[in-house]
Protein backbone atom coordinates (compact mmCIF):
# COMPACT_ATOMS: atom_id res chain seq x y z
CA UNK A 1 0.00 0.00 0.00
CA UNK A 2 1.42 3.44 -1.14
CA UNK A 3 1.50 5.31 2.32
CA UNK A 4 2.94 8.27 1.12
CA UNK A 5 -0.79 10.10 1.54
CA UNK A 6 -1.99 8.19 4.71
CA UNK A 7 -2.34 10.31 7.51
CA UNK A 8 -4.06 7.82 9.54
CA UNK A 9 -4.39 8.89 13.04
CA UNK A 10 -2.02 12.29 12.77
CA UNK A 11 -3.71 14.22 15.16
CA UNK A 12 -4.77 17.55 13.23
CA UNK A 13 -5.66 21.02 14.68
CA UNK A 14 -7.82 22.94 12.94
CA UNK A 15 -8.98 26.33 13.72
CA UNK A 16 -11.99 28.40 12.84
CA UNK A 17 -13.67 24.57 12.09
CA UNK A 18 -17.13 25.78 12.55
CA UNK A 19 -16.72 27.94 9.48
CA UNK A 20 -17.18 26.52 5.81
CA UNK A 21 -13.78 26.17 4.00
CA UNK A 22 -11.93 25.07 7.26
CA UNK A 23 -14.72 22.95 8.58
CA UNK A 24 -15.31 20.98 5.51
CA UNK A 25 -11.28 20.35 5.39
CA UNK A 26 -11.43 19.23 9.08
CA UNK A 27 -14.18 16.60 8.40
CA UNK A 28 -12.49 15.48 5.20
CA UNK A 29 -9.45 15.00 7.38
CA UNK A 30 -11.48 13.03 9.64
CA UNK A 31 -13.02 10.98 6.95
CA UNK A 32 -9.71 10.24 5.87
CA UNK A 33 -8.85 8.59 9.41
CA UNK A 34 -7.23 11.78 11.13
CA UNK A 35 -7.67 12.43 14.89
CA UNK A 36 -9.30 16.12 14.55
CA UNK A 37 -9.24 18.70 16.79
CA UNK A 38 -12.13 21.14 16.08
CA UNK A 39 -11.33 24.87 17.69
CA UNK A 40 -13.66 27.70 17.32
CA UNK A 41 -14.28 30.77 19.01
CA UNK A 42 -18.09 30.41 20.36
CA UNK A 43 -18.69 26.78 22.82
CA UNK A 44 -22.25 26.66 21.55
CA UNK A 45 -20.80 26.19 17.74
CA UNK A 46 -17.95 23.60 18.99
CA UNK A 47 -20.39 21.55 20.60
CA UNK A 48 -22.44 21.74 17.62
CA UNK A 49 -19.44 20.99 15.33
CA UNK A 50 -18.13 18.13 17.43
CA UNK A 51 -21.50 16.24 17.32
CA UNK A 52 -21.82 15.69 13.87
CA UNK A 53 -17.98 15.01 13.87
CA UNK A 54 -19.09 12.33 16.25
CA UNK A 55 -20.91 10.39 13.02
CA UNK A 56 -17.58 10.13 11.49
CA UNK A 57 -15.67 8.52 13.99
CA UNK A 58 -14.96 9.17 18.11
CA UNK A 59 -11.39 10.03 16.60
CA UNK A 60 -11.97 14.08 17.01
CA UNK A 61 -12.76 16.53 20.36
CA UNK A 62 -13.40 20.19 20.15
CA UNK A 63 -12.66 23.35 22.17
CA UNK A 64 -13.40 26.60 22.30
CA UNK A 65 -10.54 28.94 21.42
CA UNK A 66 -9.84 32.63 20.81
CA UNK A 67 -7.12 32.65 18.35
CA UNK A 68 -6.26 36.13 19.52
CA UNK A 69 -6.29 35.38 23.38
CA UNK A 70 -3.00 33.88 24.55
CA UNK A 71 -4.13 32.49 27.72
CA UNK A 72 -7.28 31.12 25.83
CA UNK A 73 -4.47 28.96 23.50
CA UNK A 74 -1.94 28.20 26.03
CA UNK A 75 -5.03 26.60 28.25
CA UNK A 76 -6.58 24.45 24.64
CA UNK A 77 -2.90 23.76 23.86
CA UNK A 78 -2.46 21.86 27.43
CA UNK A 79 -6.03 20.19 26.66
CA UNK A 80 -4.83 19.25 23.51
CA UNK A 81 -1.54 17.72 24.41
CA UNK A 82 -3.21 16.13 27.23
CA UNK A 83 -5.96 14.14 25.14
CA UNK A 84 -3.65 13.46 22.44
CA UNK A 85 -0.48 13.24 23.69
CA UNK A 86 0.93 15.12 20.51
CA UNK A 87 -0.08 17.38 17.69
CA UNK A 88 1.06 16.52 14.53
CA UNK A 89 -0.78 19.04 12.32
CA UNK A 90 -2.11 22.63 12.94
CA UNK A 91 -4.57 24.48 10.22
CA UNK A 92 -4.91 27.94 10.35
CA UNK A 93 -8.71 28.79 9.12
CA UNK A 94 -9.81 31.20 11.37
CA UNK A 95 -10.30 34.54 9.52
CA UNK A 96 -12.93 36.56 7.96
CA UNK A 97 -13.73 39.87 7.00
CA UNK A 98 -16.04 42.73 8.23
CA UNK A 99 -18.05 46.37 6.35
CA UNK A 100 -15.85 48.69 7.81
CA UNK A 101 -12.89 47.81 6.91
CA UNK A 102 -14.28 46.72 3.49
CA UNK A 103 -14.42 49.37 0.45
CA UNK A 104 -18.07 49.47 -0.63
CA UNK A 105 -19.12 50.04 -4.16
CA UNK A 106 -20.60 53.87 -3.53
CA UNK A 107 -16.87 54.49 -1.46
CA UNK A 108 -13.12 55.10 -2.03
CA UNK A 109 -10.34 54.08 -0.16
CA UNK A 110 -11.14 57.20 1.79
CA UNK A 111 -14.15 56.23 4.01
CA UNK A 112 -11.88 53.37 5.45
CA UNK A 113 -12.99 52.94 9.19
CA UNK A 114 -8.93 52.05 10.92
CA UNK A 115 -10.67 50.39 14.07
CA UNK A 116 -11.81 47.81 11.44
CA UNK A 117 -8.98 47.71 9.27
CA UNK A 118 -7.05 46.99 12.51
CA UNK A 119 -9.44 44.09 13.79
CA UNK A 120 -9.55 42.83 10.27
CA UNK A 121 -5.72 42.68 10.51
CA UNK A 122 -5.38 41.14 13.51
CA UNK A 123 -7.62 38.47 13.17
CA UNK A 124 -6.28 37.00 9.99
CA UNK A 125 -2.90 37.57 10.47
CA UNK A 126 -2.49 37.68 14.42
CA UNK A 127 -5.41 34.86 14.15
CA UNK A 128 -2.70 32.44 12.53
CA UNK A 129 0.32 33.72 13.94
CA UNK A 130 -0.42 33.43 17.85
CA UNK A 131 -1.92 29.92 17.44
CA UNK A 132 1.40 28.99 15.26
CA UNK A 133 3.49 30.09 18.06
CA UNK A 134 2.03 28.16 20.29
CA UNK A 135 0.75 25.17 18.50
CA UNK A 136 4.32 24.87 16.90
CA UNK A 137 6.01 24.40 20.23
CA UNK A 138 5.02 20.58 19.89
CA UNK A 139 6.69 20.30 16.45
CA UNK A 140 10.06 21.43 18.12
CA UNK A 141 9.52 18.79 20.82
CA UNK A 142 8.55 16.17 18.60
CA UNK A 143 11.43 17.04 16.03
CA UNK A 144 8.41 17.30 13.25
CA UNK A 145 5.02 18.82 12.81
CA UNK A 146 3.35 21.00 9.80
CA UNK A 147 1.26 24.33 9.40
CA UNK A 148 -0.92 25.25 7.00
CA UNK A 149 -2.02 28.64 6.53
CA UNK A 150 -5.02 29.95 4.50
CA UNK A 151 -3.76 32.81 2.13
CA UNK A 152 -6.20 34.11 -0.84
CA UNK A 153 -6.08 35.30 -3.62
CA UNK A 154 -6.26 39.18 -2.28
CA UNK A 155 -2.74 38.59 -1.45
CA UNK A 156 -0.75 38.43 -4.96
CA UNK A 157 -3.26 40.62 -6.90
CA UNK A 158 -4.73 43.79 -5.95
CA UNK A 159 -8.77 42.96 -5.70
CA UNK A 160 -10.65 46.33 -5.01
CA UNK A 161 -12.60 46.53 -1.98
CA UNK A 162 -11.27 44.32 0.22
CA UNK A 163 -8.40 46.22 1.92
CA UNK A 164 -7.44 44.93 5.26
CA UNK A 165 -8.30 41.81 3.98
CA UNK A 166 -5.58 41.98 1.05
CA UNK A 167 -2.95 43.01 3.66
CA UNK A 168 -3.75 40.46 5.99
CA UNK A 169 -3.40 37.57 3.44
CA UNK A 170 -0.36 39.01 1.99
CA UNK A 171 1.11 39.18 5.62
CA UNK A 172 -0.02 35.61 6.04
CA UNK A 173 2.48 34.32 2.61
CA UNK A 174 5.31 35.92 4.35
CA UNK A 175 4.90 34.61 7.49
CA UNK A 176 4.55 31.73 5.92
CA UNK A 177 7.70 31.58 3.76
CA UNK A 178 9.12 32.98 7.22
CA UNK A 179 8.48 30.44 9.84
CA UNK A 180 9.01 27.78 6.74
CA UNK A 181 12.41 28.71 7.04
CA UNK A 182 13.29 29.49 10.75
CA UNK A 183 11.70 26.42 11.71
CA UNK A 184 13.60 23.95 9.71
CA UNK A 185 16.95 26.03 10.01
CA UNK A 186 16.20 25.32 13.44
CA UNK A 187 14.89 22.24 13.90
CA UNK A 188 15.32 20.38 11.01
CA UNK A 189 13.78 19.01 8.02
CA UNK A 190 10.65 17.20 9.35
CA UNK A 191 8.73 20.23 10.22
CA UNK A 192 7.27 22.27 7.70
CA UNK A 193 4.89 25.46 6.83
CA UNK A 194 2.70 25.79 3.77
CA UNK A 195 -0.24 27.77 2.79
CA UNK A 196 -3.22 27.50 0.27
CA UNK A 197 -4.43 30.41 -1.29
CA UNK A 198 -8.28 29.70 -2.39
CA UNK A 199 -10.00 31.02 -5.67
CA UNK A 200 -13.48 32.47 -5.16
CA UNK A 201 -15.46 30.28 -3.44
CA UNK A 202 -19.15 31.18 -2.54
CA UNK A 203 -19.77 30.87 1.13
CA UNK A 204 -22.12 32.81 3.85
CA UNK A 205 -19.91 36.32 4.16
CA UNK A 206 -19.93 36.61 0.14
CA UNK A 207 -22.82 35.11 -1.17
CA UNK A 208 -24.70 38.70 -1.98
CA UNK A 209 -21.72 40.12 -3.21
CA UNK A 210 -21.35 37.48 -5.81
CA UNK A 211 -24.73 35.88 -6.44
CA UNK A 212 -27.99 37.58 -6.78
CA UNK A 213 -31.12 36.11 -5.41
CA UNK A 214 -32.15 34.63 -8.59
CA UNK A 215 -28.88 32.39 -9.47
CA UNK A 216 -27.42 34.93 -11.26
CA UNK A 217 -24.11 36.83 -11.34
CA UNK A 218 -23.57 40.28 -9.53
CA UNK A 219 -21.91 42.47 -11.71
CA UNK A 220 -18.69 41.37 -8.91
CA UNK A 221 -19.52 38.02 -9.46
CA UNK A 222 -19.22 38.13 -13.16
CA UNK A 223 -15.94 40.13 -13.30
CA UNK A 224 -14.58 37.28 -11.09
CA UNK A 225 -15.98 34.59 -13.89
CA UNK A 226 -13.97 36.64 -16.48
CA UNK A 227 -10.70 36.32 -14.77
CA UNK A 228 -11.35 32.83 -13.93
CA UNK A 229 -10.65 30.62 -16.93
CA UNK A 230 -12.37 27.56 -15.30
CA UNK A 231 -15.33 30.19 -15.63
CA UNK A 232 -17.02 28.99 -12.78
CA UNK A 233 -16.28 29.59 -8.92
CA UNK A 234 -14.94 26.56 -6.84
CA UNK A 235 -16.76 24.09 -4.48
CA UNK A 236 -15.38 23.93 -0.71
CA UNK A 237 -14.04 20.09 -1.05
CA UNK A 238 -11.73 21.31 -4.12
CA UNK A 239 -9.60 22.45 -1.12
CA UNK A 240 -9.88 19.40 0.35
CA UNK A 241 -7.13 17.33 -1.63
CA UNK A 242 -4.22 20.44 -1.72
CA UNK A 243 -4.62 20.41 2.12
CA UNK A 244 -4.04 16.69 2.30
CA UNK A 245 -1.09 16.26 0.30
CA UNK A 246 0.79 19.20 2.29
CA UNK A 247 -0.37 17.68 5.39
CA UNK A 248 1.26 13.85 4.38
CA UNK A 249 4.81 12.43 3.24
CA UNK A 250 4.27 13.32 -0.14
CA UNK A 251 4.78 17.06 0.44
CA UNK A 252 8.23 16.11 2.44
CA UNK A 253 10.41 18.52 0.28
CA UNK A 254 7.99 21.02 0.38
CA UNK A 255 8.14 23.99 2.66
CA UNK A 256 7.66 27.89 2.64
CA UNK A 257 4.87 27.86 -0.71
CA UNK A 258 1.62 29.04 -1.54
CA UNK A 259 -0.36 26.78 -3.49
CA UNK A 260 -3.10 28.59 -5.32
CA UNK A 261 -6.41 26.50 -5.52
CA UNK A 262 -8.37 29.02 -7.74
CA UNK A 263 -9.36 27.66 -11.09
CA UNK A 264 -6.06 29.49 -12.78
CA UNK A 265 -7.35 32.89 -11.69
CA UNK A 266 -3.75 34.23 -10.44
CA UNK A 267 -2.68 33.03 -13.92
CA UNK A 268 -4.77 35.07 -16.13
CA UNK A 269 -4.85 38.32 -16.86
CA UNK A 270 -8.00 38.85 -18.23
CA UNK A 271 -6.96 38.89 -22.45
Amino acid sequence: MNQLFNIQDKVIAVTGAAGVLAGGTATYLQEQGAYVVYLDLFQDKVDETVAKAKSISDKCCGFACNVLDQGALDSVYDQVLKTCGRIDVLINGAGGNMPGATIGPDQDVFDLKIEDYSKVLDLNLKGSVMPTMTFAKAFKQQGSGCVVNFSSMSSPLAITRVLGYSNAKAAIDNFTRWMAAEMALKYGDKIRVNAIAPGFFIGNQNRALLINEDGSYTERGQQVIDNTPFRRFGNQDEVYGTIHYLISDAASFVTGTVVPVDGGFSTFSGV
